[in-house]
């Protein structure tokens, strides 16, 4: 495994973390909606890792896949309820 892509990972982690600390619970749901687009490009990478070859990459390629897939699935639902809070005329 490239140490460097191993590095960029760690960072990422790491970055992501103090990120979503450091957001304020009230913008926490329409920055999901932005985070979709990036989720998009995450399971273009992940394919991109699991085509790479060789079983460690493959699999980790694999569950970055579903992971990311999850998170976009997830991030739209969130996000139309919260469009749906605002349309005139619905009730909670």
């Amino acid at each position: 495994m490239n140490p460097l892509l191993l590095f960029v990972f760690v960072l990422a982690v790491f970055l992501g973390l103090e990120l979503i600390n450091k957001v304020p619970s009230q913008l926490h749901t329409p920055l999901m909606s932005g985070s979709n687009a990036i989720s998009g490009i995450t399971i273009v990478g992940a394919i991109v890792a699991a085509g790479e070859g060789g079983i460690v990459p493959t699999i980790l390629g694999t569950i970055a896949v579903a992971a990311a897939t999850i998170n976009v699935i997830g991030g739209y639902l969130v996000t139309e309820r919260m469009l749906g809070m605002f349309k005139v005329g619905k009730g909670s």
